[in-house]
C-alpha cells in the first residue's frame, strides 16, 4: 500500500513539474533555455516593488505591459529616450547628471568599478547605465551616446565625471566609433595650419608633366641641382668640432706623393 502511495505521488510530482515550469518562465522568474539570467536579475534588483493586485487581473496586465515595453526597448533602444517615463524619471538632464558614487573617504577614488554586476551579486550603487535596464548602449542610439561627448572637442567623457564602470564605458566608446562610422555623429576634424608652407608644384622635381632635361655638369656635380646635398654652416660645424673634440678621429693624411 506504502509503495502504490508513493508511486502515485511521483507521478503527480512529474505531471505539475513542466506546469509549474512553464508558469515560472511566463512570469520571467526563470531564465528560458538560451537565455541569460543576468538581465532577468538586473530587472528584478531594479524594478519598483510589485502592488497588490486590484480585483479583474489588472495587476497582471501591467505586469505584461511592463515586460513588454522591457523588450521593446532592447530591440530599439532609441524609443525609450522619447517617452514620457524618461522624460519623467530624468526630465532634460543627462543620465548621470544626479550620480554619486559611494566611496570611501573625503577623496573619490581615481578610477571607478570594473563592473557593477558580477554574477549573481550587483553592487549597492550601480553606475547611471546598470542601473536602468532600459538604458541600452547601441550605436543607433544617438541621444544616450550624445550625452557621454562634449560638445566643443567631441572626445568623450572620463568615466570618472560620468560614474559609468569600466565595462559601460568600453560599451559606450565602440559604439561611439561604430556611429561614427556610420555617419551618425560628427567627427572632429584637427585643425591644421598650413601658414608659411609652400604645397605648390612650382619645385622643379613636383612639376607637372615631364621632368626637365639634365644640364650640362662636370666631374663630380649632382644630375639635378635639387639633389645636392646640403652644406652645413661653418659657424655650426666649428661648434661642433670644438664641443666634440676629444671623440674627433684625426684626418687621415693621404699616400706620399699626394
Amino acid at each position: 500500500m506504502a509503495a502504490s502511495l508513493s508511486g502515485m505521488l511521483r507521478g503527480l510530482v512529474q505531471r505539475a513539474t513542466p506546469v509549474v515550469l512553464r508558469g515560472l518562465r511566463d512570469a520571467q522568474l526563470v531564465p528560458r533555455p538560451g537565455q541569460r539570467g543576468l538581465a532577468l536579475r538586473r530587472f528584478a534588483s531594479t524594478a519598483a516593488p510589485r502592488e497588490p493586485a486590484p480585483a479583474g487581473g489588472a495587476g497582471e496586465t501591467t505586469q505584461a505591459e511592463a515586460f513588454d515595453s522591457l523588450a521593446r526597448y532592447r530591440e530599439r533602444p532609441w524609443e525609450y529616450l522619447d517617452s514620457e517615463e524618461y522624460v519623467e524619471r530624468y526630465g532634460q538632464r543627462e543620465v548621470w547628471t544626479d550620480y554619486r558614487r559611494n566611496h570611501k573617504g573625503g577623496i573619490p577614488p581615481q578610477k571607478t568599478r570594473k563592473t557593477c554586476i558580477r554574477g549573481d551579486k550587483i553592487s549597492g550603487n550601480p553606475c547611471p547605465i546598470c542601473r536602468d535596464p532600459k538604458l541600452v548602449v547601441h550605436y543607433q542610439n544617438v541621444k544616450l551616446l550624445q550625452q557621454f561627448l562634449s560638445p566643443h572637442t567631441g572626445e568623450v567623457y572620463d568615466s570618472t565625471r560620468t560614474g559609468v564602470c569600466m565595462r559601460q564605458q568600453k560599451s559606450l566608446t565602440r559604439a561611439i566609433d561604430t556611429a561614427r562610422e556610420h555617419g551618425l555623429l560628427p567627427v572632429q576634424v584637427p585643425l591644421a595650419d598650413f601658414e608659411g608652407k609652400d604645397f605648390s608644384n612650382r619645385h622643379g622635381a613636383v612639376a607637372p608633366g615631364r621632368p626637365p632635361p639634365p644640364p650640362g655638369r662636370a666631374a663630380g656635380e649632382p644630375w639635378y641641382s635639387w639633389y645636392r646635398p646640403p652644406r652645413p654652416d661653418p659657424r655650426d660645424l666649428a661648434r661642433v668640432q670644438r664641443v666634440y673634440r676629444k671623440y674627433l678621429r684625426p684626418a687621415q693624411e693621404g699616400p706620399a706623393g699626394e
